[in-house]
């Protein structure tokens, strides 16, 4: 019989407590991973418009040496829902909403610094101007918003209480009658009678385009970036830029989530530069970095959300679009 082997308490000891150090030092290891994972990975949550540029975006960022190696989650949809699904804890560490209101909603559940449009460009990543979509060679003739309302012109426009285009397309419609001279009672006239020629209202921007090219539809109301990736992308379109318009300004935001992830912070400041900003211009964004040399048509009577009369989105967003009692309630569902 084989006599017994006796470990000394002490050596135990000492073997259990390498045992404790290489598991802490694996368990270490696995935890300095994941959180590398983690700060090489940027959950972007954007609307709906800009999937086609940052497709461009996402890869050339990849071949800095800023972003190499870092991966990248996309969310893209209708303005207003995106930003409840953060609200409701959908992941990003980089919000890029249709409008200001959208951020700053975000900001009000602490989810973004309220600081978030301080920067050079005031929070705008890229600009925009609203257009009429028509149809090739424009046949019946849609130069201005009164060819809209027009007997038997059929209207394309997303809803105003899903999508940050449509709100746009509404405040260019009411803006540009005060610019045209009218009161603001007849511009909310005029809005009424443009929503009676609007026969499909979809949940976002890219929808509404996609309605239109399925044959629906005389004339979209759009961003002007959304007319160009489509004829860009082979679509048999033609668009109009209206005298009077409306600027549209797009905000950019990395999350309080985003904070802690330097591959985010990185991404956030690179969308800026030049070489970011030739590409938005690529696909039909007018650049807010001014270094940055594009042509575009100005408008005649272009103006902002901040015109006398719209006074700014805190102004016009309880006035037209509470969900209860703005004015916009009444008309979507008397023009649908």
């Amino acid at each position: 019989m084989k006599p017994k082997l006796r470990i000394p308490k002490k050596q135990i000891a000492a073997l259990a407590l390498a045992s404790s150090v290489a598991l802490t030092a694996t368990t270490a290891t696995s935890v300095a991973k994941t959180d590398k994972a983690a700060a090489d990975s940027v959950s972007l949550v954007a609307f709906s418009t800009p999937r086609e540029a940052y497709g461009e975006l996402i890869t050339a960022f990849k071949a800095t040496p800023e972003g190499a190696n870092v991966n990248f989650t996309q969310s893209y949809g209708a303005s207003g829902d995106q930003a409840r699904a953060v609200k409701s804890g959908l992941k990003a560490d980089i919000v890029h909403l249709s409008l200001a209101p959208d951020v700053s909603d975000l900001a009000s559940a602490q989810l973004v610094r309220n600081t978030w449009n301080k920067n050079n460009y005031k929070g705008m990543v890229t600009n925009s101007v609203v257009v009429f979509v028509t149809r090739p060679g424009n046949p019946k003739r849609i130069h201005e918003w009164k060819d809209l309302v027009k007997p038997g012109i059929q209207v394309i426009t997303p809803n105003p209480f899903t999508s940050g285009g449509a709100r746009w397309n509404v405040m260019a419609a009411y803006g540009a009658q005060l610019k045209a001279g009218k009161t603001p009672k007849q511009a909310l006239a005029y809005v009424s009678e443009l929503f009676k020629h609007v026969v499909v209202q979809d949940k976002s921007a890219r929808e509404a385009l996609q309605t239109f090219m399925a044959g629906k539809g005389d004339v979209m109301l759009a961003y002007e970036n959304e007319a160009l990736t489509a004829k860009r992308l082979g679509q048999n379109i033609s668009y109009v830029v209206p005298k009077y318009t409306i600027l549209i300004e797009n905000p950019l935001a990395v999350t309080v989530r985003g904070e802690g992830n330097p591959a985010a912070q990185r991404f956030y400041s690179w969308l800026f530069t030049d070489q970011a900003q030739a590409i938005w211009a690529k696909y039909g964004y007018r650049p807010v970095n001014k270094a940055v040399k594009t042509k575009w048509i100005v408008p005649a009577g272009l103006f902002t959300i901040q015109m006398k009369g719209l006074d700014g989105w805190l102004k016009v967003t309880p006035k037209f679009f509470d969900p209860q009692n703005g004015v916009m309630v009444k008309i979507t569902q008397q023009g649908s």
